[in-house]
């Protein structure tokens, strides 16, 4: 069985963030073939191309984590109908500099996360079309938008609600196939 190292990446930098609780819960439900790590986006500075001739360290370090992944699980809450600046900021940066795109060709899934009903549709479809630029193909289905987070965790951060819970493995095993076939 092949192994597939996934980066996690969550564009909620909140410590209590309903976003960071699914992806944990998504790690600890994920396939035997996944060995999934959070690549974590705080604190990276923000992308500006004057400083390319000497690139921040965490700029570095970020290229070097995406390029030593094979896929990419992101979880996203939605701001104003988009992705937060701090997730669009790591996809910038990992695009850069012109020409060495550290995201090309590698496979993602998307779940967007809110307490809304909504459930983040804005800002996952904001992030595939990041994604399309980047050369990331993002798993059409099963889509997963996943609304009234609120309701769907204990006091300690465990997901609690077995629909969900039933639904994020399904995702998962998706995730594994569209690993598979894009290896």
């Amino acid at each position: 069985m092949k192994k597939h190292n996934i980066a996690v990446i969550v564009g909620s930098l909140r410590k209590e963030s309903f976003n960071l609780k699914t992806a944990k819960a998504m790690m600890a439900m994920a396939p035997e073939s996944f060995n999934m790590e959070f690549l974590d986006i705080t604190g990276l500075p923000m992308f500006n191309e004057d400083l390319e001739a000497n690139p921040p360290k965490e700029w570095v370090t970020l290229r070097e984590k995406i390029r030593a992944a094979d896929g990419f699980l992101f979880a996203t809450p939605e701001y104003n109908r988009s992705v937060p600046g701090v997730l669009k900021n790591a996809i910038d940066v990992g695009s850069r500099p012109y020409g060495e795109n550290s995201w090309d060709g590698k496979p993602a899934a998307i779940v967007s996360v809110s307490i809304g009903t909504i459930s983040g549709f804005g800002a996952n479809h904001h992030l595939r079309q990041s994604l399309t630029f980047v050369n990331v193909p993002a798993m059409a289905q099963p889509e997963a938008y996943i609304g009234n987070a609120a309701a769907l965790f204990d006091d300690d951060g465990k997901l609690i609600n077995d629909s969900t819970k039933d639904f994020l493995k399904s995702f998962m095993g998706a995730f594994e196939k569209w690993m598979d076939t894009h290896a």
